[in-house]
């Protein structure tokens, strides 16, 4: 199949991958384009595999304030160079995921950041309803862990779906920018203000 330049600009419109990688996964899916997101987003992963133990020495720390200023977010998102540090889609994506954090707030960034006590609690909570519901023992246990899989991947931020497009997963978005950048980058920390509130 014959690739035409309108064909490499709307896959690069839609993954923001480079107009050579763009080409190449059209060519290599016979033009299909659904095919050729799917293999970007899957070199994207291999990237970010890739550079996953790299120090991520620089960074920025970005802010969102929602409308009314009752409610605001500070985050540190770090990557390996200044020069990444300074580019508009790392700063961009930086806001994005700060005006998630104001939306859905999550308790941490990764699972193991989750307090043991607040995952005992939770456990205990969903034990007692089951028990509670007449069911066999034997059940309650595959329940609760089903329940605390889905309780922990709702307030850890990277398991969280992306409150502007809910198919990705932060850590998806994570992943693409990475890929995007070419270095490891990582959201350290937050923090979530909001009047009112402890």
């Amino acid at each position: 199949m014959n690739i035409t330049a309108k064909m490499v600009k709307d896959l690069r419109d839609k993954t923001a991958a480079g107009m050579m990688d763009c080409k190449k996964a059209l060519t290599d899916t016979g033009g299909d384009m659904e095919k050729a997101v799917d293999l970007l987003r899957q070199k994207g992963l291999a990237v970010a595999a890739k550079r996953a133990g790299r120090a991520t020495n620089q960074g920025v720390v970005e802010t969102y304030i929602h409308a009314g200023g009752n409610l605001g977010v500070m985050i540190e998102l770090g990557c390996e160079t200044d020069f990444v540090a300074k580019n508009d889609d790392f700063r961009a994506f930086a806001r994005d995921i700060a005006m998630h954090i104001a939306a859905l707030n999550p308790v941490a960034v990764t699972r193991e950041e989750v307090s043991p006590e607040v995952v005992s609690r939770e456990k205990e909570i969903y034990v007692q309803q089951a028990l509670d519901s007449g069911k066999p023992e034997a059940i309650v246990e595959k329940m609760v862990t089903g329940k605390i899989e889905k309780f922990l991947s709702e307030i850890c931020l990277l398991e969280q779906q992306y409150v502007k497009n809910p198919d990705l997963s932060v850590q998806d978005l994570l992943n693409d920018l990475v890929g995007k950048m070419g270095e490891n980058i990582s959201i350290k920390r937050f923090a979530r203000f909001q009047v009112g509130t402890e």
